[in-house]
């Protein structure tokens, strides 16, 4: 077999199962949009609208500030920490306008593990919202140079009823440091960007994902990688200048990215924007913009028709609504269908594959099914061990290769070589979860062969919790493993030895909070037990397996 093609007597109808990618970068797609539609609104935030000839504009200005007052050069990697709102489009699109690479950081991450995203990457220049601002502080002048501080507020011109989160509506901080430059003083500047060199094989974004061991590795993806699935997606869907998007999944991570940015911008469509995920408002949006498409998460989906309210609505304008990150559970999918008319469409997708590498097709979707495999991807499925291919309905690893797969681990050339294998003559990249495949060529995942945590969507990597969980003074030894959870699918539990001294004296609950301050909320333990010692295996090592199962069974 030289591609698998099984899943191509159900490709979608007067779609091509090829593509020619542009060999462009993916700040042209922002210029030429601005171009064709300058008055266009390429953004909706809250009632406010931002022009495409705006956001080029002020990217542009953003992107000559970087390059004139930072010192960002061509493949420099340049921080954007902030939520969704006008400017981390715009920062993004600066970043990219000025040849650098965008570090994305999810804003939940607190001070101490935004240090490993400022180190690894070498990044000396920051984008970051001023609610964020006391968790990036520590490190200016001790490995940021410049921060260019944002305030969401200074989009929001037109008066609104709509439920605005207070931070968003927050005056303007300014700390009075001279490592921090405020953004408006950034755009009003109006520094013109030297002429753009960035192509398609150039680094674009540096995304941090982890696995079983270390700390968060960075995945080198390109403009051609992302380029393929904006592309592939607009194809895929068949969509049109004329989409209206709401776009509530969070942008540093790339399913926000590409369908709630990337994808429209390229399009020369409409991002209705929310900063923090309101049903009620989400609902309003929808009814007041007419929005066309909606991708969420499972969690957020469930919320979605859960509101008692929804009814009073008019969600007709809806077309198409999907997600992925979480399987959609078969009587949700059935709401779905009876509340909107249509099917959710699940895809299946990595940061390492720039989002999807599988898609259902919108005329003849599976439930709880990742779908088939996307334009010039070729999936297979290896038995783990002897890596022999497998035949239909036969469990093992999803291995991978098309336009979309990244080039690797930011230096990381051990965890690169490992994380791709020779098979069938070609490089494939493997993804750590196994699945099957039906008789039709549609891929359904079934478990995990890495150790990762799925809390509503987010990815939670036991071994980077672990790692902080040990910098507790009364912590002696942690395993973190997931438990169900009836709202998120699984949650973080952390099995704990505590210090001879602290026993008796510490309660799982300030174990828990102290976790909070420490990390991420989606990643710190929400559950804590306490045992007098951890199962190891016969060479030292904990046995979180043994514990894994062993909660399994509860």
């Amino acid at each position: 077999m030289s591609f698998f093609d099984r899943h191509f007597a159900h490709w979608p109808p007067g779609v091509p199962k090829a593509l020619t990618l542009p060999r462009t970068s993916l700040y042209y797609n922002l210029e030429v949009s601005a171009r064709r539609y300058p008055d266009k609104a390429a953004i909706v935030y809250y009632g406010s609208a931002l022009s495409y000839a705006r956001l080029e504009r002020e990217a542009a200005a953003l992107a000559g500030f970087l390059q004139q007052c930072c010192g960002v050069k061509r493949g420099d990697r340049v921080i954007l920490y902030a939520q969704n709102s006008p400017q981390f489009i715009i920062g993004y699109y600066a970043i990219l306008r000025a040849d650098a690479v965008v570090v994305p950081v999810n804003p939940m991450n607190k001070s101490e593990e935004l240090a490993h995203y400022i180190e690894d990457s070498d990044a000396r220049v920051a984008i970051a919202a001023q609610e964020l601002f006391k968790e990036i502080e520590p490190h200016l002048g001790k490995g940021l140079d410049h921060c260019i501080l944002a305030s969401y507020g200074d989009f929001l011109v037109e008066e609104t009823d709509l439920k605005v989160p207070d931070f968003v509506r927050a005056p303007r901080l300014d700390p009075g440091r001279a490592e921090v430059m405020l953004w408006k003083d950034a755009i009003a500047a109006d520094c013109q960007p030297g002429r753009h060199q960035a192509g398609p094989e150039d680094l674009a974004v540096l995304p941090y994902t982890s696995g079983t061991t270390g700390l968060p590795k960075g995945c080198m993806l390109s403009h051609s990688n992302l380029m393929s699935t904006i592309v592939g997606g607009c194809a895929w869907s068949q969509t049109s200048s004329e989409a209206v998007g709401l776009g509530v999944l969070p942008m540093f991570h790339l399913t926000g990215m590409q369908a709630n940015m990337n994808i429209p911008v390229h399009l020369g469509a409409t991002s209705v924007l929310m900063t923090r995920w309101d049903r009620d408002t989400a609902a309003e949006l929808i009814q007041r913009y007419r929005v066309t498409g909606v991708i969420g998460i499972t969690t957020m989906i469930v919320d979605f028709l859960a509101n008692p309210a929804l009814e009073k609505y008019d969600l007709s304008s809806i077309v198409r609504i999907g997600g992925g990150g979480a399987s959609m559970p078969e009587a949700v999918a059935e709401k779905i269908e009876k509340t909107l008319g249509m099917p959710f469409l699940e895809g299946y997708g990595l940061t390492e594959t720039s989002a999807p590498s599988h898609s259902n097709p919108v005329h003849r979707p599976k439930r709880q099914c990742a779908g088939i495999p996307y334009f010039d991807t070729d999936s297979r499925i290896l038995d783990p061990t002897s890596f022999k291919e497998l035949g239909p309905n036969e469990v093992g690893e999803i291995i991978t290769r098309g336009p979309q797969v990244f080039g690797g681990y930011w230096k990381q050339e051990k965890a690169t070589a490992e994380a791709f294998i020779e098979h069938d003559g070609h490089r494939f990249f493997r993804t750590g979860d196994l699945g099957y495949y039906d008789e039709d060529g549609y891929f359904f995942i079934t478990d995990r062969l890495k150790r990762m945590i799925n809390c509503s969507g987010y990815k939670v990597w036991p071994a980077e919790v672990e790692a902080m969980l040990y910098a507790h003074p009364d912590i002696q030894e942690a395993c973190v493993i997931s438990a169900k959870d009836p709202h998120r699918g699984e949650t973080v539990k952390a099995v704990v030895v505590l210090k001879p001294a602290a026993r008796g004296n510490v309660e799982a609950e300030a174990i828990v909070a102290w976790a909070r301050e420490k990390m991420a909320a989606f990643k710190a333990p929400r559950l804590v037990e306490f045992v007098e010692a951890l199962p190891k295996t016969a060479t030292g090592k904990i046995f979180w397996r043994k514990l894994q199962e062993e909660e399994n069974r509860k």
